[in-house]
């Protein structure tokens, strides 16, 4: 078999890529987690008029959280998870997921040594990094403040 008929049976044999299908799904995915955030932000901004907009983001996100985790507890969201890809990995939802996730996954070892110290296993490098990088910076914002 020479190069050009190997090309070929390589060609042959293997799958077709669904990339487009699984990009629309994403984004889809995606967007109707965003778009529910936003309706949860709505329905705040008129159940409670007095609330500013740091309150209302708390509660949307404190919300999208907990519905994340129960979807999480019901096999809800693993089957979300597996339709869309990354859609429902991206929005604060796929954070819940993953804590909720290990959580579940660790609890037969008990509360110490089980769920808490392994809660973190899989987003715990996400919030190390992301405060690294917010704590850094607030330090270049500090330091070119002081020569402004």
């Amino acid at each position: 078999m020479d190069k050009q008929e190997y090309a070929e049976y390589i060609k042959r044999i293997t799958p077709k890529s669904k990339i487009w299908n699984s990009i629309i799904r994403a984004f889809v995915v995606g967007g109707l987690i965003c778009l529910l955030g936003e309706g949860l932000g709505a329905l705040y901004k008129m159940w409670l008029p007095n609330y500013d907009q740091a309150q209302i983001g708390s509660l949307v996100s404190c919300t999208l959280i907990l519905l994340a985790s129960i979807l999480t507890g019901i096999g809800v969201y693993d089957k979300i998870g597996y339709f869309s890809g990354g859609g429902s990995i991206v929005p604060i939802t796929g954070f819940s997921n993953s804590i909720t996730s290990a959580a579940m996954e660790f609890r037969k070892e008990g509360i110490i040594f089980g769920t808490c110290a392994n809660m973190f296993k899989i987003a715990g490098p996400v919030i190390v990094v992301g405060v690294a990088v917010a704590m850094l910076c607030g330090l270049g914002y500090f330091i070119v403040g002081l020569f402004l």
